[in-house]
């Protein structure tokens, strides 16, 4: 699929000092100087603290308006002994939340136990039936982790069974808020919390450092203790890596890698990385799909067992058991993706005049819709929403595309709707049968009014212009600090105009590209994943730009630079 390369502009004379002042500071190359500058991180202090994250550097959580009143509940309910549910979601980000806040909210003599719904019967958020359930138990009061914002009903049932609600949360609010005990939630706009980006167990996360700041128990050991929740949570879930996002991301990593966490240890054996160190990569494809399969195919509460669990076999067990259900999983995100690919290609016969994809089926598994959708935008690069239908009520999931709020569109339909959530990139919603068709019709005139032709094209943000003969290993060492990588803070890419291509490309695996290039006598190996549809078009002795990033390779042992190929542009002969 063509891709648009957005291209920095270059850096006018009052950064080209910036750049020539830090490269004289800290000795680094000076694509790495323009890195920083292009970041706005130009102080040394500042360039200090990026290149050494450290938790010291957080906001205060007391910053958020509710968050004294919930301490002071949860701190009450501790001193009474009374039981405190964490109600979760069933995501990675939900029950990452709920494993953490469970473990370090006991080991200040909490009675405490946790509530995951079930996707299948309670549907998404705080359910009613999973309410009751809470209330036999004997709770007094409840803490909502990565659910609840919009939650006004059952937040009510709540109340009228005369239980305590404290929701954390980081979904976008609606204009009506639940009535709550304490709302805990960077994105409302009276939060007062300088950072919006939170994911929901860095919420959880400020709750349970509040906590431990009031009980006088807030030791350097006691903040690092569940740090890889945090980063597992907050990577899994696509927020943002900048700010307090990716200190939590880069400390957590590295606790990931000591291996603290029973449980993540048996779950990254069986994945295959217990060899290697950890990057956000790793987290995305190796990790996180394994614990929302647990969710997805079966219980998420196993999800949680595994991250609570303190004893190696337990462990061993419960990993082989989510590693099976993932299995399961990829047979029926294939099997689906195939279906919605075949249904899309009848029902939209001009893709150039289409704006948005609303594909349904009644047979399709509501646990793969949301894995199905983003791989249905890759295809086809436009937002898409997925339907479910059972009984006449449709589960779907939406996915979409840079620069279009998925959120708004939704907001713009809500008439429509049964209920709906989410953020601007990935959101939830179910709807009665007779709806779909107007449902589409509305968002498709939506989507037409609020897309540029220009956004229908994938973008290929580019940091800069580069030369073979720049590349060395000192400069992806410099490179590599500025990891974890993510949304906000990308692996760089760059470009190199008129290389000429070496011996002969070729395909590897699925559709991956192999190819080695030459220019000014420097050459590098690159591969392209899922470009090997470039093969007829390239032969040896042709001269191509190429858009790429860069990694070490290590095989069999030996390290070496690989060009990772994000596109390619042919140059007229």
């Amino acid at each position: 699929m063509q891709k648009r390369w957005q291209v920095s502009e270059p850096l006018n004379e009052e950064q080209l000092n910036l750049k020539k002042q830090i490269v004289e500071a800290i000795k680094c190359p000076e694509m790495i100087a323009e890195m920083l500058v292009r970041r706005e991180i130009t102080d040394p202090e500042e360039i200090n603290n990026f290149f050494e994250p450290s938790l010291t550097k957080v906001h205060d959580p007391f910053i958020f308006k509710d968050m004294e009143k919930a301490v002071q509940r949860i701190i009450q309910a501790i001193e009474k002994q009374e039981l405190i549910t964490i109600y979760g979601d069933y995501d990675v980000d939900g029950t990452t939340s709920t494993a953490m806040l469970y473990l370090g909210l006991r080991k200040v003599g909490a009675i405490i136990d946790y509530y995951i719904p079930h996707r299948m019967i309670d549907g998404y958020g705080l359910s009613l039936s999973g309410v009751d359930q809470i209330k036999d138990n004997g709770a007094k009061l409840i803490i909502s982790v990565d659910c609840g914002i919009n939650a006004i009903a059952e937040v009510q049932q709540i109340n009228n069974l005369g239980i305590d609600i404290i929701v954390t949360d980081h979904h976008n609010p609606k204009e009506i808020l639940p009535d709550a005990y304490a709302i805990i939630n960077p994105k409302m706009e009276e939060s007062g919390y300088p950072y919006k980006e939170l994911a929901g167990v860095g919420v959880a996360y400020k709750l349970l450092v509040a906590v431990y700041t009031r009980l006088n128990v807030s030791t350097e050991e006691m903040i690092d203790k569940y740090i890889d929740l945090v980063a597992l949570g907050t990577i899994a879930d696509i927020v943002p890596l900048t700010g307090e996002n990716r200190l939590f991301a880069s400390t957590g990593l590295t606790r990931l890698v000591e291996k603290h966490n029973i449980g993540l240890n048996a779950l990254i054996n069986i994945a295959g990385l217990s060899h290697k160190e950890l990057n956000s990569s790793d987290i995305v494809f190796g990790i996180a799909p394994r614990i929302n399969a647990a969710g997805r195919m079966g219980s998420a509460l196993r999800a949680v067992e595994l991250m609570v669990s303190n004893d190696e076999d337990e462990s061993d067990e419960l990993a082989q058991i989510i590693e099976r259900e993932n299995s399961i999983r990829q047979q029926i995100d294939q099997r689906t993706f195939q279906e919605a690919c075949e249904i899309i290609e009848k029902k939209y016969k001009n893709m150039d005049d289409t704006a948005l994809i609303v594909v349904s089926s009644d047979g399709w598994h509501p646990g793969v819709i949301g894995i199905v959708a983003s791989k249905l935008v890759e295809k086809y690069y436009k937002p898409t929403i997925m339907i479910s239908f059972k009984d006449g009520i449709g589960s779907g999931s939406g996915r979409s595309i840079a620069g279009f709020d998925l959120f708004k569109a939704l907001q713009s339909v809500e008439d429509y709707l049964e209920t709906f959530g989410g953020h601007k990139y990935a959101a939830g919603l179910s709807l009665l049968g007779e709806y779909v068709d107007v449902l589409e019709n509305r968002l498709s005139k939506y989507a037409k009014a609020n897309i540029t032709p220009d956004q229908l094209i994938p973008p290929l943000r580019i940091e800069t212009k580069m030369e073979l003969y720049e590349i060395n290993e000192n400069l992806l060492e410099w490179m590599n600090k500025f990891a974890p990588f993510g949304p906000g803070n990308m692996r760089p890419n760059f470009i190199t105009e008129k290389v000429m291509i070496v011996g002969f490309p070729y395909n590897v695996g699925k559709n991956h590209l192999k190819l080695k290039v030459v220019k000014d006598g420097c050459t590098i190996d690159l591969i392209g994943f899922n470009l090997g549809d470039f093969l007829p078009f390239i032969k040896k002795g042709s001269f191509i730009d190429i858009a790429f990033s860069l990694e070490f390779n290590i095989w069999q042992g030996r390290t070496t630079i690989q060009g990772k190929l994000k596109d390619i542009k042919f140059i007229d002969q």
